[in-house]
């Protein structure tokens, strides 16, 4: 039997988006924000040789068009104000995570409510500073040496540092904003915005590859058939659920009595969406950037790390995949669906998992399935992002049709469209209260009634 809820939400039409004026308004805020930040791509740090920019990422435009640059819409190869992109708030935010599990201090903060995640957030502001500043300052000495600075010296490293800091705390500001008064997540959203926007010249260079003889007729075939397949496989992993029954007891009301009823607690495959695949690869983008900067004066350690973790190499897809296990399993049981909250929160409302005693045994029941669930769900994103980069190695395939960028711009087009069809549910439901209150038991619209006269 269809429920009400169910029912309207397979009713609801895309032709309301018209009459919801305050999602219409979140949708246009959020829009005008990526386009700002679109804008802020073009606009180059100071300092910088332009001609000695462009014949450089022809040069090397190959290494510097993979994982870097996706990660920064392109502002990277530009050195737009946003070169750092949106990487160093992320890399915070897994310090402050990883952090939050170890430190007792940090781990109380985090159960004392909005005060404690307010503060939290702090913190992240703070640790993004910090990582802004070291990685603005390591690319300014590589844009040094790699003759790419107008006028080196200590002015530019400062004008860059300054540029590129502000630049990452603008781009964080930018993020918070949409999510709080946009629709999506705002930091999966500029991300999604900066791979959306440079994947038809991707595009482009790929099918001039396969015209040119680089790239045979077979292997385009290939890849538009693997990216079609990824993107399907994508879609029914992400909507995948292990449903968990939950059983309510009878209950009194005054001199009624009602049955129990039954539910289900609904577990994602893949709890922590596309937050593992950003997570391991902010992780492996700092020695490319550098590296790619500052050309044949790697030192020996920087080479040594860059002959083992390149793109392809065996240590750099080990590494990939206990990243992405790791942050699956981490950033689920930490974040997105925590047991012994969930645990809490069923015995609070007198529910219970048929069979399980509440409180502790629930939580180490659910415990268990989610950790059953999490097998499937990691195989499941290393296998989506490493058979992509295994091939893309093999056949000089461009960075944008791997796995990680068609897992991110799958996951949050199926993210934002889940919110917008929830603000016009929520929309509905209040046009269907307004009119009920507008008409009476017999159907008739109710006559507004003059005040009493004492």
């Amino acid at each position: 039997m269809v429920s009400a809820v169910e029912s309207m939400a397979a009713n609801t039409s895309w032709s309301a988006l018209g009459k919801a004026t305050d999602l219409r308004n979140r949708i246009l805020f959020t829009l005008g924000l990526l386009i700002v930040y679109r804008l802020g791509t073009f606009i180059p740090v100071p300092g910088i040789d332009g001609t000695a920019l462009r014949q450089f990422m022809e040069s090397a435009g190959q290494g510097i068009g993979g994982m870097v640059s996706m990660f920064t819409g392109g502002a990277l190869g530009r050195m737009g104000i946003f070169a750092l992109g949106i990487m160093p708030y992320i890399s915070a935010s897994i310090i402050i995570q990883l952090m939050t599990s170890m430190v007792p201090s940090l781990e109380q903060l985090k159960k004392e409510g909005e005060q404690g995640r307010k503060k939290i957030n702090q913190y992240t502001r703070y640790g993004t500073v910090a990582l802004a500043t070291l990685q603005a300052y390591g690319l300014a000495v590589s844009l040094e040496a790699g003759d790419i600075a107008a006028d080196p010296g200590m002015y530019f490293r400062i004008a860059c540092m300054i540029t590129l800091v502000g630049g990452t705390m603008f781009l964080m500001w930018l993020g918070e904003q949409i999510t709080a008064r946009g629709i999506g997540n705002g930091i999966s959203l500029i991300i999604f915005v900066g791979i959306i926007a440079e994947v038809p010249a991707a595009i482009a260079q790929f099918f001039s590859s396969g015209r040119s003889g680089a790239i045979s007729p077979a292997v385009i075939v290939g890849v538009l058939v693997m990216v079609i397949v990824t993107i399907m496989f994508v879609v029914f992993m992400e909507r995948a659920l292990r449903k968990i029954h939950i059983q309510y007891p009878r209950r009194q009301v005054g001199q009624k009595m009602y049955d129990g009823g039954s539910s289900h607690l609904p577990i994602k495959v893949n709890p922590a969406g596309v937050i593992p695949a950003i997570f391991a690869s902010s992780l492996l983008l700092l020695p490319i950037t550098i590296s790619t900067f500052s050309g044949n004066s790697t030192g020996p350690i920087m080479s040594i790390v860059l002959a083992n973790f390149g793109p392809g190499q065996p240590l750099y897809l080990l590494f990939f995949v206990l990243m992405i296990v790791f942050f699956a399993y981490f950033y689920t049981f930490n974040v997105s669906f925590k047991p012994e909250e969930v645990a809490d929160n069923l015995k609070n409302q007198n529910g219970f998992v048929p069979g399980i005693r509440p409180g502790k045994k629930t939580a180490d029941y659910l415990e268990y399935v989610v950790n059953r669930v999490l097998v499937l769900g990691s195989a499941y994103l290393v296998a989506v992002m490493l058979l992509p980069e295994i091939l893309r190695g093999q056949f000089a395939i461009p960075f944008y049709f791997g796995g990680t960028s068609v897992l991110i711009v799958v996951s949050v087009t199926m993210d934002t469209i889940q919110q917008v069809q929830s603000h016009l549910l929520a929309h509905q439901y209040e046009g269907l209260l307004e009119r009920s209150q507008l008409r009476g038991k017999s159907g008739k619209p109710r006559k507004k009634r003059s005040p009493v006269r004492r």
